[in-house]
């Protein structure tokens, strides 16, 4: 059960966003996965109403933070679009065939500064956790595209 579909999302509504890939296949953490999505979600916002914030791709998943203007898609509909065009621009780029993602997603509203500021710490640990770097920062897909710490109710 995904969040409910307000149309449009409070102004003010920040959402998590999950995405795994297919079979949980290790395709996500190289530079043209990073690349190509994070060219997709910089056009959000003009072409569907959505601004990303944070993001953070893990070899098999990828976190992100978004926020809604008052005339955009539908979440759902949101994400069949980058979803679809991601996969198919990775496939190409990886010179792979194949579904790229898992059907689903998983969503959680973030409600406040607290909410969000702790979210994207334990997000942003996921790559130390998976012995992948020493620091968070050194991790090399991850980045943010709009602050959206002012979109997030204060607590």
């Amino acid at each position: 059960m995904h969040l409910p579909h307000l149309r449009p999302f409070d102004s003010h509504s920040v959402v998590f966003l999950t995405v795994c890939v297919h079979q949980r296949r290790s395709l996500l953490a190289c530079d043209t996965a990073h690349e190509i999505l994070r060219a997709l979600w910089a056009k959000s916002a003009e072409l569907n109403g959505w601004y990303v914030g944070q993001y953070l791709l893990m070899p098999d998943h990828v976190h992100l933070f978004a926020s809604s203007s008052p005339d955009a898609r539908p979440l759902a509909d949101w994400m069949r679009i980058w979803k679809s065009m991601g996969a198919t621009r990775i496939n190409q780029s990886l010179r792979r065939t194949g579904t790229f993602w898992q059907a689903d997603y998983f969503d959680r509203f973030i409600r406040s500064l607290d909410d969000y500021a702790e979210k994207w710490a334990y997000v942003a640990l996921n790559p130390v956790r998976k012995g992948l770097v020493v620091n968070p920062e050194n991790w090399p897909h991850r980045g943010m595209i709009h602050d959206l710490r002012y979109h997030v109710a204060r607590s």
